[in-house]
């Protein structure tokens, strides 16, 4: 379990077949759960400066490996004592998005990102989703896309401010809109979220 709070944009040492090297500063064990651009992995090998982890063909299939190079974002799992910041995320990967349109604002910047249209369901206007690992709350939803404002200490501390229109990113949606429609809108027809909240209000 993560809270979708970037704790050091660190380096790729290096990406071969599955093995995926990565220079910290951040010291794991082998075993320890660690997320890199949001994809909760597993230490296998310690180096002097990193630690390896390996994807399967699973991760694989779901993440935007071509970002598995230069920095990416990492956090370590969380700890039972740790006090919960930011959203609670799994670090479980259901998509790769693409940043469609990036538009400054006063003191913000809109970032505008598509994904596929089976993941739309569980995209809630002000609900939280996390982007390479970076949890963030949702603006305005559209047929197959979602916008976000992020502040300049965001962009300044994450990979945000690499981003480019094109850029493929991993998306994580919100676990709780995940579970929610599973139990409720699957189960009971619902076809939107004022559906699924009229089906509550029954329980």
């Amino acid at each position: 379990m993560f809270t979708g709070l970037i704790r050091e944009i660190a380096t790729v040492k290096s990406f071969a077949q599955s093995k995926l090297s990565i220079k910290a500063h951040y010291k794991p064990n082998i075993g320890d759960s660690i997320a890199i651009n949001g994809a909760c992995l597993t230490v296998v090998e310690i180096f002097e400066g990193g630690f390896s982890v390996i994807l399967s063909p699973e991760s694989m299939s779901h993440l935007a490996t071509e970002n598995y190079k230069g920095n990416v974002h990492i956090e370590p799992a969380m700890m039972i004592q740790d006090r919960l910041e930011g959203h609670i995320v799994q670090g479980h990967i259901d998509c790769t998005g693409t940043i469609k349109q990036i538009s400054k604002n006063q003191n913000s910047t809109d970032f505008f990102i598509s994904i596929p249209k089976e993941f739309m369901k569980f995209v809630i206007q002000k609900g939280s989703i996390a982007i390479d690992g970076v949890s963030l709350t949702i603006n305005d939803v559209f047929d197959d896309s979602f916008r976000l404002t992020i502040i300049p200490h965001t962009i300044e501390n994450t990979l945000f401010k690499t981003y480019k229109i094109n850029s493929k990113v991993n998306i994580e949606t919100d676990m709780f809109a995940r579970y929610i429609y599973k139990m409720f809108g699957q189960k009971h027809g619902a076809k939107s979220w004022d559906d699924v909240d009229k089906i509550m209000a029954n329980y």
